[in-house]
């Protein structure tokens, strides 16, 4: 390697790196002793008794189990940053240096793949917080563990600060910010393939099949056809496919009768938790904070949607302009802070509506389990699986669909206006900001370089007959988190402004003189 090479690699090994100015450092430090206190308030609430898991099962059990949730939901978070961002690259490019990131671009990218996988994931994400609220979540705001006054109880167990800042720095934000950039080295490894294929065998299983009858009917009202990679389908195929919606269908119908016959009774840990919540604004709030959710799902898509739109186009009312002049002002730094206050406000009411639809019903009880199940079927819904079915198809899929379809519709309503301040304010209270921290020592520990390294930027790749491939029409496409990926070598929505049109046509503009007078 010559001198020059060397350089320039060093130069790319820290191309996307923080820089740290006194308030950043500030944010870091005490967000990471957040994240300290948060990890000692969830042990201690496990080996005091006070969660679900901890109470039925045992102290270790629970600790255990919290673990494997955790590391699983932070690949399940990163890899889906690293498979979102790859198809534009020439596989060829990283097919030895990377093996195993080969096999995983080799499978997703194959025909619709990668929105079986996206759609698997989803649930993956709800199901995995789900049994994170059951392993470390306190059944009572009340819990008497470590001393706390009642202040601090209320923030960090009513609230459930602890949780969010705890399952967002360890399971979301840190691979997230990891898997941005290094998405080839993230992925180069069995455990990310083995959770590929689990979340394309959650989408064959037909669980989640519901969200392609949504998909085709918004496909038909907004007059946007639906792409895909693969031949229509036709006889067996075709009449497997819509049985499995109708199967989709029955098991969503009846999750939805579980959770509002078991809040109506009282018998959730709602009624545990917060007993002063009356059985009826428990079902209220079930369904607020579902609509929260997907608003915030399909924020971010329709955000993503406009933003290499003219100015001009993005808006149309005066919320929508509104929204747009706020997150696109200045260098457009607010899109990416979104991104993290989002992020924060969906983990919190993932949470909520975790205790609003966690049964607290043991099998064989003298007032009987749920519609007279076994006590087998009974046990399974305690895990949870019902209402990640709800929350994955309802809050998630079917919004991000919907704004999919009619972005503008969405930047003009003014709760998207109200949620985006909500989202940009808790990203500046720094609350996870130690998740850049930690993605840091992520980093070095596991000698993580950046893609450029590898590959090169687009520019260089372009130079080199590698150029990326355009992006497909992601009309009706399923995005799981809403993250669409970047371009590798680029910069992204954890790491900077995303450009305009508006940007692009000045800069096309004042080049244009330069060229023709060359």
């Amino acid at each position: 390697m010559t001198d020059a090479e060397v350089v320039k690699k060093e130069e790319l090994a820290d191309a996307h790196d923080v820089k740290l100015t006194p308030f950043t450092i500030f944010r870091y430090a005490y967000s990471v002793v957040l994240l300290i206190f948060s990890i000692v308030l969830v042990v201690s609430l496990m080996f005091t008794g006070n969660t679900k898991l901890a109470a039925d099962v045992s102290p270790w059990a629970a600790l255990f189990v919290c673990i494997a949730a955790v590391v699983w939901l932070s690949m399940i978070e990163g890899q889906q940053a690293s498979l979102v961002g790859l198809p534009p690259v020439d596989p060829e490019l990283y097919k030895d240096t990377h093996p195993v990131t080969y096999l995983n671009a080799a499978t997703a990218f194959l025909g619709d793949n990668l929105d079986r996988y996206l759609m698997g994931r989803q649930f993956m994400v709800l199901l995995v917080v789900f049994i994170i609220n059951l392993c470390g979540a306190p059944t009572s705001g009340d819990a008497d563990v470590l001393g706390m006054p009642g202040w601090l109880k209320t923030i960090f167990l009513d609230v459930g600060l602890g949780m969010i800042i705890f399952t967002c720095q360890l399971g979301q934000l840190t691979t997230q910010v990891n898997a941005s950039h290094c998405m080839l080295d993230f992925i180069n490894n069995y455990f990310a393939l083995f959770t590929l294929y689990t979340a394309m065998c959650i989408e064959f299983s037909g669980i989640m099949h519901s969200s392609y009858l949504i998909q085709n009917i918004l496909s038909l009202a907004s007059g946007k056809p639906i792409h895909s990679n693969e031949e229509p389908k036709r006889g067996f195929t075709l009449l497997f496919f819509w049985g499995r919606v109708l199967m989709s269908l029955a098991i969503l119908g009846f999750s939805l009768a579980v959770v509002i016959s078991a809040l109506f009774q009282g018998r959730t840990m709602m009624a545990v938790k917060y007993p002063s919540v009356s059985n009826g604004a428990s079902v209220f709030l079930f369904f607020f904070l579902m609509c929260i959710v997907g608003m915030l799902e399909g924020m971010q898509i329709a955000f993503f949607a406009v933003a290499k739109l003219p100015a001009s186009a993005r808006g149309t009312t005066f919320f929508g302009r509104k929204t747009c002049d706020l997150l696109f002002k200045g260098n457009g730094q607010n899109l990416p802070g979104f991104m993290i206050g989002r992020q924060l406000t969906v983990v919190a009411s993932f949470f909520i509506v975790a205790s609003i639809t966690s049964m607290n019903i043991q099998p064989g009880n003298e007032d009987g389990n749920i519609f007279g199940v076994s006590d087998s079927a009974q046990a399974f819904l305690n895990l949870g699986f019902h209402a990640a079915v709800i929350t994955t198809i309802l809050a998630s899929i079917t919004w991000q669909l919907a704004a999919s379809a009619f972005p503008i519709a969405f930047l003009n309503n003014p709760v998207t206006y109200v949620l985006l301040c909500f989202a940009l304010f808790l990203e500046w209270t720094g609350l996870c900001a130690g998740a850049w921290v930690l993605a840091r020592i992520m980093k070095k520990a596991l000698k993580y370089e950046y893609d450029e390294v590898y590959v090169g930027t687009p520019e260089e790749r372009a130079a080199n007959n590698h150029a990326d491939k355009d992006f497909a029409d992601d009309t009706g496409k399923m995005y799981g988190g809403g993250f669409r990926g970047h371009a590798v070598g680029s910069r992204d929505a954890l790491d900077g402004p995303i450009q305009s049109k508006d940007d692009f046509d000045e800069e096309a503009a004042e080049e244009t003189p330069v060229e023709a007078s060359a």
